[in-house]
């Protein structure tokens, strides 16, 4: 994600000074730690990978965030007044018990602010052609709309992002078939080849509105 998405969708969901956010598979926390720093939100962040959490904490030095080694689903227990999925709702296979784990840890007019592939579920072509093909788990608006609906989530904003996230696919595969040599050096020739491959397949389907991107707000009723 872009800066500008971050500080439009963190706007959407009214995180401010105080606000407590909880980031639902935050990785090293890049937009965690920009909100943070920017916008003066108290900040939880969980993620299942411990270098990326052990990354996270180092990075972001004196600001006043907080980290969690964490997997998802179950939701750990608490109260937020906003939950963030930036950028991960496809990998979720089983999007009913997520949102209703989400649902059940933000306060009454709490927000859920996230980020989406959408798009009818990969063809049996498809998936083997995708590296990893057991994290994307693709899901079309309408439903979504629906399951959150089901989850008392109420969509109040959303807004298509694919032109903007297909010229970034499209960018940083230019620059992993630039620099293949030196990246190849660092994590090895096959998981190049997927890094690659994966790109390739988002460039090619963001373009081609195969799948479109959305960000949105939904609001606990």
């Amino acid at each position: 994600m872009r800066a500008t998405e971050i500080r439009r969708l963190a706007a959407r969901a009214g995180i401010g000074p105080g606000v407590s956010v909880l980031d639902l598979c935050c990785g090293t926390a890049g937009p965690g730690r920009l909100l943070v720093a920017e916008l003066g939100c108290r900040y939880l962040g969980l993620d299942s990978s411990a270098s990326a959490v052990e990354l996270a904490r180092r990075l972001a030095g004196d600001l006043p965030c907080r980290f969690e080694q964490a997997e998802l689903p179950p939701v750990p227990d608490g109260r937020f007044d906003v939950v963030l999925l930036l950028e991960t709702m496809l990998a979720f296979p089983d999007k009913r018990a997520l949102l209703a784990d989400v649902a059940g840890v933000l306060a009454p007019g709490g927000r859920f602010a996230l980020t989406l592939e959408e798009g009818r579920p990969l063809t049996p072509g498809e998936r083997r052609q995708m590296p990893d093909a057991d994290t994307v788990w693709l899901v079309e608006l309408a439903e979504l709309t629906e399951l959150l609906g089901e989850a008392g989530l109420t969509v109040t904003w959303s807004e298509e992002w694919s032109a903007a996230h297909h010229a970034t696919a499209t960018a940083l595969l230019h620059r992993y078939r630039a620099d293949a040599r030196g990246i190849a050096g660092q994590i090895g020739p096959l998981a190049l080849t997927e890094l690659i491959a994966a790109h390739e397949l988002w460039a090619d389907w963001l373009g081609s509105g195969r799948v479109r991107k959305f960000a949105l707000v939904a609001v606990k009723r």
